[in-house]
């Protein structure tokens, strides 16, 4: 490359929890620059977890983490074009990626969902993600359901 890679800027970790990746998130769910509105956004949902898993024995952080974790998709598929055909070349994806992926997709099926606020909507996809279920947590099956039938073409890999 001709250009110098940008460098990574470091991310202050919010304001509650102390945590880098919540920060993280946040800054995916934020519309506008409107970051209090997200964290306040974000913070109603996991009250709201609490809310509905009573007996379960971790935090609300934890269950959202716990969640995170199980829409974090290990391989995806890229497009790649040999000799005039397009492959769906099957490919592992960056740990930093990884994450942003998940958060992205959690955020993304939250918006789909049906009901009043974003925080309830949220709190309620974190939940299904939490049991392996939910619209999140099909998108990696899915990804992962191509990439093992995409395989064949791993050689191709760039």
């Amino acid at each position: 490359m001709r250009k110098a890679k940008p460098k990574k800027r470091q991310i202050l970790p919010d304001p509650v929890f102390g945590d880098q990746k919540v920060t993280k998130f946040v800054n995916h769910l934020m519309y506008d620059g409107k970051k209090s509105t997200a964290f306040e956004i974000f913070y109603t949902a996991l009250d709201k977890v609490k809310a509905k898993l009573p007996n379960e024995e971790k935090s609300s952080l934890d269950v959202w983490k716990q969640a995170l974790d199980n829409i974090t998709p290990l391989v995806e598929v890229k497009s790649r074009r040999i000799g005039g055909a397009t492959f769906q070349v099957p490919t592992e994806i960056r740990p930093d990626r990884k994450e942003s992926v998940s958060m992205k997709n959690m955020i993304a099926y939250s918006r789909k969902r049906g009901g009043k606020s974003m925080a309830d909507k949220l709190s309620a996809e974190i939940v299904d993600a939490f049991n392996n279920q939910g619209g999140a947590f099909k998108r990696k099956e899915d990804m992962h359901r191509m990439a093992e039938a995409n395989r064949a073409f791993a050689h191709f890999r760039f």
